[in-house]
């Protein structure tokens, strides 16, 4: 007689495990997957020309998702590395900090990365960045797929630093 109490117990088991798969409404849209995960728009992607050695360059560009996400990495063969960051007043101070947790993407708002606010930091340049020229790199979204973005090398004079920038 244990046998078929466990085959019930086993049976009821497997379908509040499969019920649990299911959207929760039939109007309402599923939680998004690898596979179906909202699109992030991409637009205005630049960089700043860098002098000779410099150790860093800015990186801009907006970005606008159709749902909830986040950028958590960049990564580009033109730099050792790829930081995302924030620019922001403290204590009448315009400080910089890492963001190691990425900058949030709210479903149909568009964010900007711009001197003086969100922004990204090259680190290390493989070499002097030139007027004219392309960035290549990739962003990377915690729901979102990867995504390549060339961002156009644009002039230093062009637009002029925020303030407490110091070179990029």
């Amino acid at each position: 007689m244990r046998l078929p109490r466990f085959g019930l117990l086993a049976a009821g088991l497997t379908a509040v495990a499969l019920a649990a798969c299911q959207p929760s409404s039939p109007e309402g849209p599923a939680p998004a997957t690898g596979t179906d995960a909202a699109q992030v728009a991409v637009s205005n992607a630049w960089i700043r020309e860098t002098p000779p050695n410099a150790a860093v360059a800015g990186g801009y560009l907006t970005l606008r998702s159709a749902g909830d996400d986040r950028l958590v990495s960049v990564e580009s063969t033109a730099s050792a590395a790829v930081e995302i960051h924030e620019m922001r007043h403290d204590g009448g101070m315009m400080r910089m900090r890492e963001l190691p947790d990425g900058v949030p993407l709210a479903a149909g708002t568009e964010v900007e990365l711009r001197p003086g606010g969100y922004h990204l930091m090259f680190i290390d340049p493989v070499e002097p960045l030139r007027a004219g020229a392309t960035v290549e790199a990739t962003l990377h979204f915690e729901h979102a797929p990867a995504q390549q973005v060339q961002f156009d090398v644009r002039p230093l004079a062009g637009d002029a630093p925020a303030e407490g920038h110091g070179g990029h």
